[in-house]
Order: C-alpha cells, then structure tokens, then sequence
C-alpha cells in the first residue's frame, strides 16, 4: 500500500447577503450639547397645589386672626385684667408644684416599677405588673376622689406588727389633706405610665453591653447609673417630655377637690362675673406658655443626652438665627462690594 494523504473537504463559502439597494434617509445631524451651563434653559418647577393649598391656609389664619381681634365676645379688656391678676399668679404656682411634685416622685417610683418587670424575681414582675394594670386602667380623676375619700375607709393610720398590735396612729384627714390626696393621686397614675417609658429605654439599649460590662467586673448598680441610664435616656425623653406635658395639663382635673389651680380660680372668677370666654382664655394663654417653657427645656435636654450617639450635637435655634444673621450681612457685603472687571489675557495693546 501506498502512503496515504489526509484530504481536506473544502467548505464553500456562503456569499453575504447583498445590501438591499433603496433610497435611504440621509443622516440626521445631532448637535452636541452647550458645554457652557449657562447656555442651558433652565425651567422652574412649579406646584400648583402646593401653592393653591398655602393660599388656604394663610385665608384661614387671616380669618381666625381676624375673629381674634374684631370679635367682641373675647372681651380682650377683661383678659388683660385678669392674666396677670394675683389669684391667678398663685393659681399657677399651685399648678406647677403639683406638676413638680408628681412628676419627680412619679418617674421614681415608675423607675423602681421599670426595673422590677425586668428582674428575674416572678414575684417582683408579677407585682409591678399588676400595679400598672391597674393604675393604667383607672381614670385620674377616679383614682383622685378616692384618695380625697380614703378618711372614709381608713379613718386612721398606724405603724405597728403586720396582724399585730399597732404602735402609732394618726389620723386619716390630718395625715392626708388636699394637697397631699392630690399629689399622691397624681404620683400613684403618673407611675405606671413612666414605668412603661423606662422599661422601654431600658430595654432598647443593646445587652451585649451589660454582658461586657459584666465581664470586666463592673458593679450591677454601677452598669444601669452609668452604662445603662445615660442610653435609654435617648429614647426616654421625647416620651417622658411628652407625658409631664400631660401630666401639666392633668392637673386641672384636681378641682374635682377644690384645690386652688389655674382652672379651678378661673372657674370660680367667671362662676361670679359671668365673663366664661375672657376667663377660659386665661387660663388657655398659661397652659400654651407653661408647656411651652417645658418643650424647650425637653429640647436642651434631649441636646445633651444626645452626645452620645453623634460627635457634634445639632444647632439651637439660636445658633441657627445667629448663623442665618451672618449669612444674610455676608450677601449683602458681597453684593455691596464694587465689581472690577477681569485683565485682557493678551495685555495692553
């Protein structure tokens, strides 16, 4: 046999397809986009509704402004007489003590309340539990008739042996009076609602904390006054803020037992003269400036718990006024300042 060769079957190519012969369109020539901004139009947005809806607003201001000034039922002669009167003076001061009072002794005894629902004891959880549900569920008012009532159930007070014998009494009404009934209404309701706020701060700070806390070897007291507290008071605040405002305002409802407060003297002045508007007025412009004295005091307070958690804390509105101030007198420099025209590049000529 002879040597053999390996042969190769040549594919033929197959022929690309002919351009399809036609008219065709010639190209459209793009031009490129301006690279100087100041060649581009620039088209504002514009809202119509937010527009249309600001028009409303200010027609209903104006006419609420309007009524305020024009009508004569709100007896404006009258309300200057009595906003700044002596019995109402000491009405306010009533108010902000009871305020005071019930909110120092509220949040402490709610945070003790706090931490016994967090404990590991079932018999302290079962406690505090049962104390919140039921001040929870018993209105302010209820529960303040009862303590100006409570003569009438315990007619005296003793310390002694528990089912034993007593070692000393008193007596119920000159133990307790107004006041007192009142403070511990107020303190007993406001209680169960801050041990909710602080268990809920509480728990929103992260455990791995306490555990590495726990591993150093720092006391359990010393992990809740400075690891725990300074943390949780970043969420307890808007909500603590939040309810002494409240709790402020609650207090009108202690003239169910004839304490001398704002809204107890103004009912009792209008109950004379008949003059309920100018009166309820009253008693409206200090409740807007009493809470709004706390909202600022919340909003310096929540500044300064809130280092912890950015490096640089946000600006007061003064600071924000005085930057505004300063930024206003430097346009008006800049635009007070002459214009002086660029040299030609290519010099003098």
């Amino acid at each position: 046999m002879g040597p053999t060769t390996d042969s190769v079957s040549a594919v033929p190519a197959v022929p690309a397809p002919a351009a399809v012969a036609g008219p065709q369109a010639p190209p459209v020539a793009q031009s490129p986009p301006p690279s100087d901004p100041a060649l581009l139009t620039v088209v504002p947005v514009r809202h119509y509704a937010r527009w249309a809806a600001a028009v409303a607003v200010a027609v209903l201001v104006a006419q609420f402004a309007h009524g305020l000034a024009t009508n004569p039922v709100w007896e404006w002669g009258v309300f200057r007489d009595y906003v700044l009167s002596e019995t109402i003076v000491e009405a306010v001061w009533v108010t902000l003590q009871l305020t005071a009072y019930a909110t120092v002794l509220g949040f402490l005894l709610g945070t003790v309340l706090a931490f016994m629902r967090l404990s590991h004891s079932p018999v302290l959880q079962t406690v505090a539990w049962t104390y919140i549900w039921i001040f929870r569920s018993i209105p302010m008012i209820v529960q303040l008739v009862f303590w100006f009532n409570l003569s009438a159930l315990y007619e005296r007070l003793g310390v002694g042996i528990p089912f034993g014998p007593v070692f000393w009494s008193v007596d119920s009404n000159s133990l307790i009076g107004t006041i007192g009934a009142a403070i511990i209404g107020l303190t007993l309701h406001q209680a169960a609602y801050a041990a909710e706020i602080v268990r809920g701060g509480v728990i929103a700070v992260d455990h791995g904390q306490l555990e590495a806390a726990a591993a150093l070897g720092i006391p359990r007291l010393r992990q809740i006054r400075r690891i725990v507290l300074p943390q949780a008071m970043r969420a307890i605040l808007p909500t603590a803020g939040n309810e002494i405002v409240g709790l402020l305002k609650g207090t009108s409802v202690v003239y169910v037992m004839a304490i001398g407060e704002l809204f107890y003297q103004v009912q009792v002045i209008y109950g004379r003269n008949g003059r309920v508007i100018p009166l309820l007025l009253v008693a409206t412009v200090w409740y807007v400036v009493l809470t709004s004295v706390l909202s600022v005091g919340q909003y310096y307070v929540e500044r300064h718990f809130a280092r912890g958690g950015r490096r640089t804390p946000p600006p007061t509105p003064l600071q924000r006024a005085r930057r505004t101030l300063r930024d206003l007198r430097t346009a008006a420099a800049r635009r007070d300042r002459p214009v002086i025209p660029p040299k030609p590049l290519g010099g003098n000529r």
